[in-house]
C-alpha cells in the first residue's frame, strides 16, 4: 500500500527527520530526506530576509503532488511541507521524505518529488537584498 503520510503548507517550522520517521516502513530498505533551506546570498547577492506566500489552494496542490508520487509502485510513503511567511537564514523552506524497497528508486522520486513541488505549487518568494533592493520569484 502506497501511502501519503504528510503533505502541509504551514507557518510552523519544519523538522526533516520527522518526516523521515512518518515514512518509515519495515518493508523500506531506503529512505531519502531532502531539507530546501534559506542560504545567505541568491545569484551573487546578498540576501537579509525572505518571506514565502502562499496561495489559498497550496496545501491542495502539495497533496496532489505527493499522491502522484505516492503512486509509483517503487513507493510506500511520501511526507512534504513547504513553510511560508518569513523566513530565517538556515530555516528548512522545504522538507522531503521518501521511503522505498532500494535506494535508486528512494533517491529517483525524492529528486523527482522535489522538482514537481517547485514546478507546481502556487507559492512565491519575496526576497530582500543587502543592497536594499527585493525580488518576488514565482515557484511554480
Amino acid at each position: 500500500m502506497n501511502r501519503v503520510v504528510l503533505a502541509e503548507v504551514t507557518v510552523e517550522p519544519l523538522d526533516v527527520a520527522a518526516h523521515e520517521r512518518a515514512v518509515a516502513d519495515p518493508r523500506a530498505g531506503a529512505v531519502v530526506s531532502f531539507a530546501g533551506v534559506v542560504r545567505d546570498h541568491d545569484h551573487g547577492r546578498s540576501v537579509d530576509a525572505l518571506t514565502y506566500e502562499a496561495h489559498p489552494n497550496a496545501a491542495e496542490v502539495l497533496r496532489e503532488v505527493a499522491a502522484e508520487l505516492a503512486g509509483d509502485p517503487d513507493v510506500y510513503a511520501v511526507a512534504v511541507s513547504h513553510r511560508y511567511g518569513p523566513l530565517a537564514i538556515g530555516d528548512v523552506a522545504l522538507a522531503c521524505a521518501v521511503s522505498t524497497a532500494h535506494r535508486a528508486a528512494a533517491f529517483t522520486v525524492c529528486a523527482r518529488l522535489v522538482d514537481r513541488v517547485k514546478e507546481r505549487l502556487p507559492i512565491w518568494k519575496h526576497q530582500v537584498f543587502s543592497d536594499g533592493t527585493d525580488e518576488w520569484v514565482n515557484c511554480p
